[in-house]
């Protein structure tokens, strides 16, 4: 199979410098590509001077993940795609066991490795961790993290095993599939646009697996910050436009349910001398309503299908009953 590696840039030649020798170093079978999202930086001119071999893509606006990706991809030629996060540290023989998954089950549609943090490489990485899940409530979460409890590594979580959505951090997913699913929802911008695309294959039958003897390391916030209220925005808005568009039943009383507890959220955040993510919360839902014909519109061309979380309320056993790792639930 041909494999790309297609690595969004967008002002990141710091990143570049640090991170991308380890991707040439252990990626011997696939082809690079950097899909550069109209950098105003010197990004460009330092791969053409410092690695001409690596294939690049030049998008004519920054078009934020979502977009940047879809656009980026209409110009390689692969059979896997690996959407890799320019601040991610790959390990040898890390594309091995990947490949050797989607050669041997040709229902594995996506596939995420083991993320682990760069800056603490004993624990799970926030984005992604060892595959991730959603509640009752459409609330997504980790095995390896839950909310902001990150567990230690202790191989526990080394096996391979059927997730529900892959981390975009360093996500893998056969062409056909993306394609079928016409790639990522662009007015998603950045953030939680792979939950949707994994809901969306989840809802067609497709199959997200988790494969924990590949190892990556994954900085995070590189380009985006958790203090940053736009990253506070775009989670909690795209979070209901995901809801909106794949939830099976009648999702009006979950989406105002969730309504009611992003309310919650924004009063936790002024008790906590943050407000400018409670505006940003109130932005996301202002944001929200005027998709919402939208977003209706784009349900009704979409299957959902039943049994897509995880049983229980992960709100409920992380701050209720003090359940903070995946083993615990």
């Amino acid at each position: 199979m041909k494999v790309a590696i297609v690595i969004l840039n967008w002002n990141g030649k710091t990143l570049l410098e640090t991170f991308l020798p380890s991707v040439i170093l252990h990626s011997d079978n696939a082809k690079i590509y950097l899909a550069d999202n109209a950098s105003t930086d010197d990004s460009v001119a330092f791969i053409k001077k410092k690695y001409p071999e690596i294939h690049l893509i030049q998008n004519k606006e920054n078009a934020g993940y979502a977009q940047g990706y879809n656009l980026a991809l209409k110009h390689v030629d692969a059979d896997i795609y690996c959407l890799l996060n320019s601040d991610v540290e790959v390990t040898k023989h890390w594309l091995k066991p990947i490949l050797q998954e989607f050669e041997t089950h040709a229902e594995t549609a996506i596939i995420q490795p083991k993320i682990l943090a760069h800056h603490n490489k004993n624990y799970f990485e926030y984005a992604g961790a060892a595959g991730g899940f959603i509640d009752k409530l459409g609330y997504p979460f980790c095995r390896g993290r839950i909310f902001n409890t990150l567990e230690k590594d202790t191989e526990q979580y080394n096996d391979t095993t059927q997730i529900f959505w892959a981390s975009g951090a360093c996500f893998f997913v056969r062409k056909k599939v993306f394609e079928t699913l016409g790639g990522f929802d662009a007015s998603f911008f950045a953030h939680m646009e792979e939950i949707d695309l994994c809901w969306r294959a989840f809802n067609k039958g497709y199959i997200a697996k988790y494969v924990g003897t590949s190892t990556v390391y994954h900085l995070g916030g590189a380009t985006l910050q958790n203090s940053n209220p736009k990253k506070t925005y775009l989670n909690f808005r795209n979070s209901l436009y995901t809801l909106t568009k794949n939830a099976y039943g009648t999702v009006f009383f979950l989406v105002l349910l969730r309504l009611l507890l992003d309310g919650l959220a924004g009063i936790l955040f002024i008790i906590n001398f943050k407000p400018m993510h409670t505006l940003a919360i109130l932005k996301a839902h202002f944001a929200y309503y005027f998709q919402l014909k939208t977003l209706l519109k784009k349900r009704k061309s979409l299957p959902q299908i039943q049994n897509y979380y995880h049983k229980t309320s992960i709100v409920w056993s992380y701050f209720v009953r003090n359940k903070k790792t995946y083993h615990r639930l």
